[in-house]
C-alpha cells in the first residue's frame, strides 16, 4: 500500500526497510536517503525529520485502510463493525511488522504523532459507521484509542498467521470499551440535560430576565410639578 512511484512512498519504504533489519534510533536520515536513491534536501523538501517520515506511514495506512472501506452491513452491530475495521489494519500492517517493533522500542515521544493516531481513530470510527463528532464523537475516539493501542501491543507479539490472540485480544477490549463508553456518555447526556434544565430555570427566573426598555418620555409624568 505504499507507493513505491511517488518520491514520499520511497523514503517511507526505505525508512521501514531500513528499520526491519535494525534498531530504529541508530539509523539515519542519510541512510534512508541512499536507501531510497534520493539527496538529503528530496527527504527535506517532503519530511522535517524521523518523526515525520513515521507520521506519513500512518496516514498511508489511513489512506489504504479507507480505499476499501465499504459501508457495514445494516444487521451489523457497532461492535463487530469496528471488530472488521481493526482487523482490516493489522492486515495492512502486517508486512511492516518487523519494522513496527524495532520502532515501538527506540521512537521518540512526538505530540504530533499522537494527533495523527488519533486522526486515525476518528477515520476507523468513520469507516465503521460510527459518528466521532462532537462530544460524544471525542469520548469513542478517545475509548478507541485506548483499545486500539492495548491490542496493538498484543498484535505485535502474535505470530500466529490467523492471529487469534490479537482477534480474542480485541473482542475483549471492545466489549470493555463499549461498556465504558455507554457510562462515560451517560454522565456527558446528565450533565447535560441538568446544563440545559438550569439555563431554563435561569431564563425564567428574574435574575434572567432582561429589563424591558423604556423611553424617557415614559418617565415623565405632567402631573407631578413642583409643589413649591
Amino acid at each position: 500500500m505504499l507507493d513505491a512511484t511517488t518520491i514520499k512512498g520511497r523514503i517511507v519504504s526505505a525508512a521501514l526497510k531500513l528499520a526491519a533489519d535494525r534498531p530504529w534510533a541508530s539509523i539515519s536520515l542519510m541512510e534512508i536517503a541512499d536507501t531510497a536513491g534520493l539527496t538529503l534536501a528530496e527527504i527535506r523538501a517532503r519530511f522535517d525529520g524521523k518523526p515525520a517520515i513515521l507520521r506519513g506511514f500512518v496516514r498511508a495506512i489511513d489512506a489504504a485502510l479507507l480505499a476499501q472501506a465499504r459501508k457495514p452491513a445494516a444487521d451489523s452491530s457497532a461492535r463487530d463493525a469496528l471488530f472488521e475495521v481493526v482487523m482490516a489494519r493489522f492486515d495492512l500492517l502486517m508486512p511492516y511488522k518487523a519494522a513496527l517493533r524495532s520502532i515501538m522500542k527506540d521512537a521518540e515521544p512526538d505530540l504530533a504523532m499522537l494527533g495523527a493516531a488519533l486522526s486515525s481513530q476518528q477515520w476507523m470510527l468513520s469507516a465503521a459507521g460510527i459518528d466521532s463528532s462532537g462530544p460524544r464523537g471525542s469520548v469513542r475516539t478517545l475509548g478507541l484509542a485506548s483499545v486500539y493501542a492495548s491490542v496493538f501491543r498484543t498484535w505485535l507479539d502474535d505470530d500466529d498467521p490467523g492471529m487469534a490472540r490479537t482477534m480474542a485480544a480485541l473482542d475483549r477490549q471492545l466489549r470493555s470499551g463499549e461498556r465504558s463508553i455507554q457510562a462515560v456518555e451517560g454522565a456527558c447526556d446528565t450533565v447535560s440535560s441538568i446544563g440545559k434544565r438550569l439555563g431554563e430555570l435561569f431564563a425564567g427566573s428574574p435574575l434572567g430576565r432582561k429589563p424591558e426598555k423604556r423611553s424617557p418620555a415614559a418617565d415623565f409624568n405632567p402631573s407631578a410639578g413642583d409643589s413649591g
